[in-house]
């Protein structure tokens, strides 16, 4: 070895080769384009999941209908609260149930750790999961606003942007929600409470709603899923729900900072 190469080796000044002497070159992809594969990927998974489209767009769907030919809910205004009500049900769906049952199962069989273990960082995986909710919430708009469309609904164009405003916020606490419950408990349990809360909130919603013995407005936003079908009730009647904002932001807070300080990305069986 020359003197020249030794005094290179020592100092580490190697010689650089001009940028695309070698193919392939394998490098770390950036993370807004390993954001976009996760979330892709993830969104894929969920629109082509039976169970998901049946809790998020079809039971909505047939309910939304139902509600309104059917004349279970009297009176001239049934559509202003159907409509509502069935985009609350469709995002408690999406962001709660569908996330929660979802996440378990991944947990138990080890698809986040193998997941993680290919280099994705962990914010990447979750925030995949956001993007596919949000993508399955634009799907449920689309979907129901253009059934409701159909069926008469009618509203100011201030009230459907604090409808969306409304919807979106909701979408967020009931995923925050789903990803504490599918990131912290088994997924037999997941599987059992997911439904059965879902069913519970639901169920609380359209009597709070649609009862005309009932204040919504009341006591009883505290649950958000009355939060939000209310809130978006009164914002597509356009007012903006500055109660039902701040009863789902709270909810988004507090369950968010819980979900980030227990989550777990495997699940001991």
């Amino acid at each position: 070895m020359s003197e020249s190469s030794s005094q290179n080796v020592a100092s580490g000044n190697f010689p650089r080769f001009p940028v695309g002497t070698f193919s392939p070159a394998p490098k770390r992809a950036s993370a807004a384009k390993m954001l976009l594969a996760q979330g892709k990927m993830e969104s894929m998974l969920f629109l082509r999941h039976g169970e998901q489209q049946l809790l998020s767009i079809i039971i909505p769907l047939v309910a939304l209908i139902a509600l309104s030919k059917f004349d279970i809910v009297p009176g001239e205004t049934a559509l202003s609260k159907t409509f509502p009500f069935a985009l609350a049900t469709a995002a408690m769906s999406a962001g709660f149930t569908g996330q929660a049952i979802s996440l378990a199962f991944d947990r138990r069989y080890g698809a986040l750790k193998r997941t993680g273990a290919s280099g994705v960082p962990a914010w990447t995986i979750i925030f995949g999961k956001v993007i596919a909710v949000l993508a399955v919430t634009i799907v449920q708009i689309i979907i129901l606003g253009a059934t409701a469309l159909l069926l008469g609904w009618t509203a100011p164009v201030g009230g459907v942007i604090f409808g969306i405003i409304t919807l979106f916020l909701g979408v967020s606490s009931f995923t925050a929600f789903g990803m504490l419950m599918g990131g912290t408990l088994s997924s037999e349990l997941v599987l059992a409470l997911a439904n059965l809360i879902w069913i519970v909130l639901s169920g609380v919603a359209a009597w709070a709603v649609f009862s005309p013995s009932v204040n919504a407005d009341g006591f009883l936003s505290i649950i958000p899923s009355v939060a939000l079908s209310q809130g978006m009730v009164n914002a597509f009647n356009g007012g903006l729900p500055w109660l039902q904002l701040g009863i789902l932001l709270g909810w988004l807070a507090f369950i968010g900072v819980a979900a980030t300080k227990l989550f777990k990305f495997s699940s001991q069986r």
